[in-house]
């Protein structure tokens, strides 16, 4: 009896070091901006050229800014990195979604919706949040620069297996909940350190409710948990999701494929190293009001108090509310907001706007706020004009940016000042994250169109 990712893994191991790593093949590399040219330069510096040239991927997306894209990034270190991936995939022979090309957008968006990423396989890049791509019923994970470089030379990694962990989340989601106040709800009830050396395995009704856009969300936020990634298995929301896709298998090749993918799941009686189990009805739209993921609650609730903490915990729990402006027992809501992020590879999907214009639909953005709604990809954004969605968000006082990581991190000019607000649809709320200084709070698209129309931090189910 056998988990999936052990299936997975297992096919693809190409040889067991005596007490190492594994060597593991790699279906898919991406490589974005940030990450690869050292690489490169390690090809070169060895004189050799990458081992399978057609299964690495390329794009910027950490540093583009999301307006006018159709002219040359002013700011210099972002436009150097932006031409240096540009340079070299022409150079070893690889292919390159560069700025305004119809394909381009964040890696972790542009991979699933493109059809480049598909069940079974295992997936890198030099990026934490690959475990996105887990939602497809892959074992994808980040690594480190030298790894790239390694995987470009051989087509395989060496990496130390990690244990199982299998998170049931039962029940359906009430009236405003999300994918992503699912994740933030299991950050807080296991900490930012609670999955550590696992790979996650999520199960349950209420996961396989989820669409595919809100699996990969899911699936985004599994490292932010300590996790190696995490996955889904494969099923009827992932086919019809993956089926004429632009990369997709196509006739008798998709019909072989497909017969492939229904194995894909863990067999009855397969043994985790870890179980988890959540009720899906008692969670509510969430909100962080610290410095790392894990410390969030629901909206409506208050800060926590340090009664019964102990003095090392105390100290770091301080700190991180000294840094937002907070207190302990403390309650959020009416709280006044700065900014407000749509986007990010945790949040930048169509669903996501669909969410967001469906709360804000009628209302007119809050003057005190400045709002970056950005697109994760070309095609997403197409996909909004397509549906009217520019219209809603038009009407409501709104602006739609180019796709980008955007502020998400703050690599390129989309970054939140210094003691300003944000709630953002990103994934990390790090201090300085998002500018120097910047404070902060994570939510789902829903609490962000709250919080969009009305200036401060309110539940969207009193707007619903």
């Amino acid at each position: 009896m056998k988990t999936l990712f052990d299936k997975i893994w297992e096919a693809h191991v190409i040889t067991n070091v005596a007490d190492g790593p594994t060597q593991l093949y790699i279906d898919r590399l991406y490589c974005h901006e940030v990450t690869s040219p050292q690489a490169f330069d390690g090809l070169r510096a060895r004189r050799i050229s990458c081992f399978r040239p057609e299964k690495i991927f390329c794009m910027p997306d950490h540093n583009t800014p999301t307006h006018d894209q159709d002219k040359p990034i002013e700011d210099e270190v972002s436009r150097s990195q932006v031409e240096t991936l540009d340079r070299n995939a022409k150079a070893f022979g690889l292919a390159h979604f560069g700025m305004m090309d119809k394909r381009n957008g964040i890696i972790h968006v542009v991979g699933p919706e493109r059809g480049l990423t598909l069940p079974g396989m295992t997936v890198v890049c030099g990026d934490s949040h690959t475990s996105t791509h887990g939602a497809m019923g892959t074992v994808a994970f980040g690594i480190g620069t030298s790894e790239v470089e390694m995987v470009m030379a051989s087509q395989c990694v060496l990496q130390d297996k990690p244990r199982t962990m299998r998170i049931s989340i039962d029940g359906e989601l009430a009236k405003g909940v999300t994918p992503k106040d699912v994740a933030l709800y299991m950050m807080a009830k296991l900490t930012t350190a609670g999955a550590t050396g696992y790979f996650i395995e999520y199960e349950g009704e209420t996961v396989r409710a989820m669409s595919l856009e809100g699996r990969l969300t899911l699936c985004n936020l599994s490292i932010e948990m300590g996790a190696r990634g995490g996955m889904i298995a494969p099923d009827d929301v992932t086919f019809a999701y993956i089926k004429g896709r632009e990369y997709a298998p196509k006739g008798e090749e998709w019909e072989t494929m497909l017969a492939y993918w229904k194995t894909l799941k863990s067999d009855a009686g397969a043994v985790f190293d870890k179980e988890v189990f959540f009720d899906a009805t008692e969670i509510e739209p969430m909100i962080t009001y610290g410095t790392n993921p894990g410390m969030g609650m629901a909206i409506t609730a208050t800060i926590p108090t340090i009664d019964g903490m102990g003095e090392a915990a105390k100290i770091s729990f301080l700190k991180s509310l000294d840094y937002m402006g907070f207190q302990p027992g403390e309650c959020l809501l009416g709280r006044k907001v700065d900014y407000v992020f749509l986007g990010a590879c945790t949040n930048g999907r169509i669903e996501d706007f669909r969410a967001f214009a469906s709360l804000v639909k009628g209302w007119r953005k809050a003057e005190s706020v400045v709002a970056w709604l950005v697109p994760g990809s070309w095609l997403v954004d197409e996909q909004i004009r397509q549906e009217g969605i520019d219209l809603i968000l038009e009407a409501a006082g709104f602006e739609i940016r180019q796709p980008g990581c955007s502020a998400c991190l703050a690599m390129n000019d989309d970054k939140v000042p210094a003691g300003k607000y944000a709630v953002s649809t990103s994934n990390r709320n790090f201090e300085g994250r998002q500018g120097p200084g910047a404070r902060t709070l994570l939510a789902s698209p829903l609490v962000a169109a709250a919080a969009a129309v009305t200036g401060i931090i309110t539940d969207p189910r009193e707007l619903m």
